[in-house]
């Protein structure tokens, strides 16, 4: 298992690197749609809709309503998307997390709430993406950056979880998810988050705040991984799909994404009036 883990990723990682910093933004926003599309292709199944005709018309929908609102960035939909998309990670997620922690109730068959829900996460993660990789010269290095500092985030819980874990952080829906681990996670991220901030000429304030960015979308992120356990375990299934060998399926590997793309970039906004 550990094996195929460290070759998908030895795949993956190069193909993401390259897209980032040489695909203009068509090309980028088409590479990241293609992996939200499988991602609301698993999502669908996971929501009880199995059948191939209603997942693909999951799919459509999905990118039917993120291609309009890019297509109508000129009347800033692309902005109240990606701020409907802060609000749920920011007020709505952490109750239902909290309300689930000790496990998710029971609801067999077709679960359209749910499917509902993977709208509200999957488009804004999406429009969040493109909107700052388009950010000029800059915003290829700030999906790169925001990309390595979830990476960072799940390592660091991770390791320090295995290392110091003791108080489960939500056994009902992540067992293995610790406090500790989150406080690792905050701790290797917040260095990261610093060392970026200095190099790119950052002084007084302006370092504070994007720390206080950087923390925040790293709690969305781990909200954005018990999110998906959390259907998961609704839906009775180890893993989200199968198309990665070693990691499981793509919701599996952009869940901590879908969550901090959306906050890292409204909190630009509020930084940098992007």
């Amino acid at each position: 298992m550990l094996k195929q883990r460290i070759l998908t990723a030895a795949v993956l990682v190069p193909i993401v690197v390259i897209a980032v910093y040489f695909l203009g933004m068509g090309g980028f926003a088409a590479f990241t749609g293609m992996f939200v599309c499988l991602g609301a292709w698993e999502w669908a199944a996971m929501s009880g809709y199995a059948g191939v005709t209603a997942r693909l018309f999951y799919v459509f929908l999905i990118m039917f309503i993120a291609g309009a609102g890019l297509f109508l960035a000129d009347t800033g939909l692309p902005r109240w998307l990606v701020a409907a998309g802060v609000v749920w990670w920011l007020i709505p997620a952490p109750l239902l997390l909290f309300r689930s922690r000790h496990g998710p109730r029971e609801r067999p068959g077709r679960r359209p709430w749910q499917a509902a829900l993977g709208l509200l996460i999957l488009i804004p993660a999406w429009l969040s993406l493109v909107l700052l990789h388009e950010r000029g010269p800059q915003g290829a290095g700030l999906v790169l950056f925001l990309l390595v500092l979830v990476w960072i985030a799940d390592s660091g819980a991770y390791f320090c979880g295995r290392r110091w874990g003791r108080c489960k952080l939500s056994p009902g829906i992540s067992p293995g998810k610790t406090v500790e681990g989150l406080f690792g996670a905050l701790v290797v991220t917040l260095l990261f988050a610093f060392g970026y901030a200095l190099l790119n000429k950052m002084q007084g304030i302006e370092i504070l705040i994007f720390l206080v960015i950087c923390l925040a979308a790293v709690l969305a992120s781990v909200g954005g991984d018990l999110m998906v356990s959390l259907i998961k375990r609704q839906a009775r299934v180890k893993d989200s799909g199968s198309l990665l060998p070693g990691h499981g399926g793509i919701m599996d590997r952009i869940d901590s994404l879908t969550a901090a793309g959306p906050v890292f970039l409204a909190g630009l906004w509020l930084l940098r009036g992007m």
